[in-house]
């Protein structure tokens, strides 16, 4: 594989094999250390819509509820969604939501943690993505301008490169 002049090898992708093709990565040799990641995300919405989710009032129950375990089933399912990622015996997944009256937004964090040869931040990120897509789909007959965004991971612990936080 042809190397980037302006990249330094440290920073080689590492689900990239010598030829190019995509490879799931070797952790076999990597010790069992504790691990988790948070990740949030939002989702911002009409008034009329934010207003029925705040109020538990929607038609079709409770949004907050319902998306909650919708990202805690994501999380334990993220190996079966994105082909390279390992299999991981998640010890916890906490999905919560703060309501941001002000600017009619969801703020989703999901935080999750296992003892493992990597990391969990997919993990975090998808049970983020997929509890914003539930409240969508469970607030989208009165609103389908909400729009989802800023999903990110916050920080992670654990591992050969330790702790992270977000700038």
């Amino acid at each position: 594989m042809a190397e980037f002049p302006h990249k330094k090898p440290e920073n080689k992708l590492s689900h990239i094999n010598s030829d190019g093709e995509a490879r799931m990565v070797d952790v076999g040799d990597k010790a069992v250390t504790d691990r988790e990641a948070t990740a949030q995300g939002c989702i911002s919405m009409s008034a009329v819509a934010f207003d029925l989710l705040a109020a538990g009032n929607h038609k079709k129950g409770d949004v907050l509820s319902v998306a909650r375990i919708a990202g805690i089933m994501a999380a334990k399912r993220t190996a079966d969604l994105i082909p390279l990622c390992h299999t991981l015996p998640l010890s916890k997944v906490d999905v919560l939501f703060e309501l941001n009256t002000d600017q009619q937004q969801v703020i989703c964090q999901a935080v999750v943690r296992c003892q493992a040869r990597t990391g969990v931040e997919m993990e975090a990120l998808t049970a983020v993505q997929i509890a914003l897509l539930t409240i969508y789909d469970m607030c989208k007959a009165v609103d389908k301008t909400m729009v989802i965004g800023g999903v990110h991971v916050q920080k992670k612990t654990g591992g050969k490169s330790s702790d992270w936080v977000s700038p």
